[in-house]
């Protein structure tokens, strides 16, 4: 019997009932509403650490803001837009009925590794945490200078390069419920969020390196990777989408099985667990389309500002010179003008 098993079950909104347990389970069947409910659980780990995650976003944009420095609003929303898409699955029925349902636990999954970590990337956190890190050579800028020798370490560099990045988000699927580690971790509460935890930091990383808009030891690379220019993003967004196509078709498909934690859902729920399984694999199948539009708008939206900002700099540097570049190609034509007039 799993410590699942053993955990007293109440409907979504019960104040009291069933809390006392690690996990709380349902056994009402889902509806829209009870899937949707704010129900946190009597250890609520990742909802905690939304909230220090939302402070100490707060605390960063506050400091910029005391030393006259402006944060972008754009930012603030994506990151509260992250912060929100994680509680609305770890917060809310879908962390419980998560439990009992294979379809909803991979709505759980596509949402912590393909949707949220997107908002957290387009806010910028590593940007804004060393623009609030105090700067300087002496022991007050020791924390800035620890993240940036992290930013650039060797192990960051293999963790962000794109084959290793493309491996760990594809394995996020293959290597967890083609292998026994799914039941392992499903069967303990800590095991439970640490494979949540996962899927966040595997998304973050994976997109953290396409969309690009916070420094790091991708963005200082040399060689190929820096010569690739935008379309190796391009690229590497393109190639999960097969990957997750072929995921979700194989697991739609199989006549058995393929984790044995959904093997024996709710008797009175009259849900077939292969049918359910089927649902789960149409959800991942389907999923990506949303992810990578969003990614592709961002793309697009940073090589339009990129533009804008080359063609400002340019502008700059001609009225600064005074049209140099102009006056010597003018005077170039008069001295060819001269030479042909003084031949004979």
């Amino acid at each position: 019997m799993t410590l699942w098993a053993m955990m007293p079950s109440v409907e979504p909104g019960d104040p009291v009932a069933g809390m006392t347990g690690q996990m709380w389970m349902p056994t009402l069947p889902p509806t829209l509403g009870r899937v949707l409910a704010w129900h946190p659980q009597p250890i609520p780990i990742l909802p905690v650490i939304v909230l220090l995650l939302l402070a100490l976003y707060g605390v960063g944009v506050v400091l910029l803001h005391r030393r006259g420095i402006r944060w972008p609003v754009a930012r603030m929303i994506w990151w509260s837009l992250g912060m929100a898409t994680i509680l609305l699955v770890t917060a809310t029925g879908i962390e419980g009925y998560g439990m009992e349902l294979f379809s909803i636990h991979m709505v759980q999954h596509m949402v912590l590794n393909m949707l949220a970590p997107i908002f957290l990337v387009l806010g910028a956190p590593v940007t804004l945490l060393l623009r609030a890190l105090p700067a300087g050579s002496g022991r007050r800028g020791g924390v800035r200078r620890a993240v940036l020798w992290l930013l650039h370490s060797r192990g960051a560099v293999f963790l962000m390069h794109p084959a290793v990045a493309f491996g760990l988000f594809v394995m996020s699927l293959y290597g967890l419920y083609f292998t026994p580690i799914f039941d392992y971790l499903m069967g303990t509460l800590w095991g439970h969020n640490l494979m949540l935890i996962h899927f966040l930091l595997i998304g973050f990383i994976y997109f953290w390196g396409i969309i690009g808009v916070d420094p790091s030891a991708r963005t200082s690379s040399r060689g190929l990777l820096a010569t690739a220019g935008p379309a190796l993003p391009v690229i590497e967004l393109a190639a999960t989408v097969p990957f997750h196509a072929f995921f979700g078709v194989v697991v739609m498909m199989s006549t058995e099985l393929l984790v044995t934690f959904y093997a024996m859902p709710m008797p009175a729920w009259q849900v077939s667990p292969l049918t359910d399984q089927a649902t789960g694999g149409g959800i991942a199948w389907g999923f990506t389309e949303l992810p990578t539009l969003l990614v592709l708008g961002a793309l697009v939206v940073k090589s339009q500002r990129s533009d804008r900002r080359t063609s400002k700099a340019a502008e700059r540097r001609r009225v600064r010179d005074g049209d140099a570049e102009l006056a010597d190609y003018n005077d170039y034509l008069l001295s060819l003008n001269r030479g042909n007039s003084s031949r004979p």
